[in-house]
């Protein structure tokens, strides 16, 4: 299968399957024309990797994923640690966001618009008063 059916098919951009390629991830034979053949089977782990990079892992957990996938000794337990990191680091992100939008709430709330030049969001910004975004940092 030529890669722009694949793109297709798996909602990849070629760029990525490229990519993907180029890193070993999912190695596509190459014509006597010098294209890559992709078979089904290198489809279907494409589509593995696109729905596993949608729920935010990386592409080596990704590689990772697809070897236990395709490993008969795997352990649902090994597959379990990668998801629940994971889930964690989802977690994390969340409160990170949640801190995030109660400090621009505030920001937002204090600033009343107007014609005049004074702002609190553009003074906290400058340091002018105590910074919103100190705590974000880590």
């Amino acid at each position: 299968m030529k890669i722009g059916q694949v793109a297709r098919e798996t909602g990849l951009s070629i760029k990525a399957i490229r990519y993907y390629h180029d890193i070993g991830l999912v190695v596509a034979e190459r014509g006597d024309n010098g294209y890559r053949a992709y078979s089904r089977a290198q489809v279907d782990q494409l589509r593995f990797i696109a729905r596993s990079k949608a729920l935010g892992f990386t592409l080596e957990q990704c590689g990772e994923l697809l070897s236990l996938q395709q490993r008969t000794d795997r352990t649902a337990a090994e597959v379990k640690a990668l998801a629940a990191d994971q889930l964690a680091l989802v977690r994390d992100r969340i409160t990170q966001l949640q801190a995030l939008e109660a400090r621009l709430n505030d920001l937002v709330g204090r600033c009343h618009g107007g014609a005049g030049p004074q702002c609190p969001i553009l003074d906290s910004l400058s340091g002018e008063a105590e910074s919103p975004i100190s705590s974000c940092k880590d």
